[in-house]
């Protein structure tokens, strides 16, 4: 529920009581008043949220019209008094109209906005290069991308073309600053290998496409609800579309200045799924929320726009996952590391004359772009001899080479019972 203040001239009070009739709009009060030196009614009106936009634009033709809006919520007390809880329960999410200048609201001025994309850089930098996973944290609260996510989806959703221009801008303004901050700290401080961190952070999953579509449909349902109907704080919804964005782009910036192309090619692939992923499931919940193409106070929206963005996004997705998957094991490390650990288990445990104790796989980007071998390390409890141990390890490679079309070098060791 939100409270709108209207202002018309006398003559416009029949239209906007007939708007608010069929709108379910409360006139809870109506005044004389003065403006300018000419007599005008001043209303005071209670809404339900998915209301306000149809109520306003039947009456915008009106002459003379002034309304002000209040963003807040409003608990409407009305009679009987013994029934409060069902009144303050219906709990309605935003208008489309408040959804969308709620988004409008994050592009605004410039300098504070590439400050903190210079921060988060920073901070950044510092936990990959310090292997702080703390700071990654970090960094993911101060990084400024879900301003830029949030209104490519709505400009998406709206058909603005000038929106989405804008909305891009601001995202490719804020990537390339937190890129260039963590290259340059990288030349500064004279790096010059990768860490542990940026190299476990670069490693891709057959999954890693979910993680962008769950950001993008959070950070729309933090705009679409009303504050009061969810527990999620917009500061903890804009940490998880920077954690999917401020990792990646800092591993660029490092990885550029260090020479590690794997790290680059991995985050390169990362920003791209994550920025079409974003728009799509933003997109989806701002539509389902009522956020179209035309609106009150809204006359800029075109269809072609938004089928447009839309299939470039989708096609976008479709591009990316085949590349993941045509590319094995670039961008699947991850994935494929548990399952070589998972086959490698299964290897062991049918045999009776050993017990597993550990089995870790784990991908480097120690070796040029495209060589790197998965490495599988295996402690067992048996009794060994050094050439069963390397019969036992050879057989372990070959098998997971053969399964999984990948280098392995498997390194096995048999601690006496």
């Amino acid at each position: 529920m939100r409270h709108l203040t209207i202002v018309i001239p006398p003559n416009g009070a029949d239209c906007v009581r007939e708007a608010a009739a069929h709108n379910a709009i409360e006139i809870m009060a109506e005044v004389a008043a003065v403006r300018d030196g000419a007599q005008r009614m001043l209303l005071l009106c209670d809404a339900p949220n998915a209301k306000i936009e149809g109520f306003l634009a039947a009456i915008e033709n009106v002459e003379g019209l002034y309304v002000t809006y209040a963003p807040q919520g409003v608990l409407a007390l009305r009679p009987p008094a013994n029934e409060p809880e069902k009144q303050v329960t219906d709990i309605q999410p935003r208008s489309p109209l408040e959804i969308f200048l709620s988004g409008l609201q994050s592009i605004g001025s410039w300098t504070g906005f590439l400050s903190y994309a210079a921060l988060g850089g920073v901070v950044v930098w510092i936990a990959l290069f310090t292997e702080s996973v703390f700071l990654l944290v970090a960094a993911m609260l101060i990084a400024p991308f879900a301003g830029p996510a949030m209104t490519t989806a709505l400009a998406t959703a709206r058909g603005d073309l000038y929106l989405l221009r804008r909305s891009v801008l601001r995202y490719v303004a804020a990537l390339a600053t937190a890129i260039a901050v963590a290259a340059g700290l990288s030349v500064i401080f004279d790096q010059k290998i990768a860490t542990s961190l940026m190299t476990s952070v670069s490693m891709r999953s057959t999954v890693s496409v979910l993680l962008p579509l769950a950001a993008g449909a959070a950070g729309a349902l933090n705009l679409a609800q009303s504050e009061r109907s969810s527990l999620v704080s917009g500061a903890a919804t804009g940490m998880l579309v920077a954690a999917a964005l401020a990792p990646p782009a800092g591993l660029i910036g490092m990885g550029l200045v260090i020479g590690q192309m794997d790290i680059v090619y991995s985050s390169l692939w990362a920003l791209a799924i994550q920025i079409v992923g974003i728009n799509l499931s933003g997109f989806v919940v701002f539509r389902l929320y009522g956020v179209t193409n035309k609106g009150a106070r809204y006359p800029r929206g075109k269809p072609a726009i938004t089928f447009a963005a839309l299939a470039f996004s989708m096609a976008a997705v479709v591009a990316l996952l085949v590349v993941q998957f045509s590319s094995s094991p670039q961008f699947q490390q991850s994935s494929l590391a548990q399952r070589i650990t998972a086959s490698a288990q299964l290897q062991i445990e049918a045999r009776e004359d050993v017990k597993l104790i550990v089995a870790q796989a784990a991908f480097s980007r120690a070796r040029p772009h495209g060589e790197n071998p998965v490495l599988l390390t295996i402690q067992v409890e048996g009794d060994l001899t050094p050439a069963q141990e390397t019969r036992l390890a050879a057989s372990l490679q070959t098998k997971i080479e053969s399964e999984f079309g990948v280098q392995a070098l498997a390194d096995l060791t048999a601690l006496p019972r």
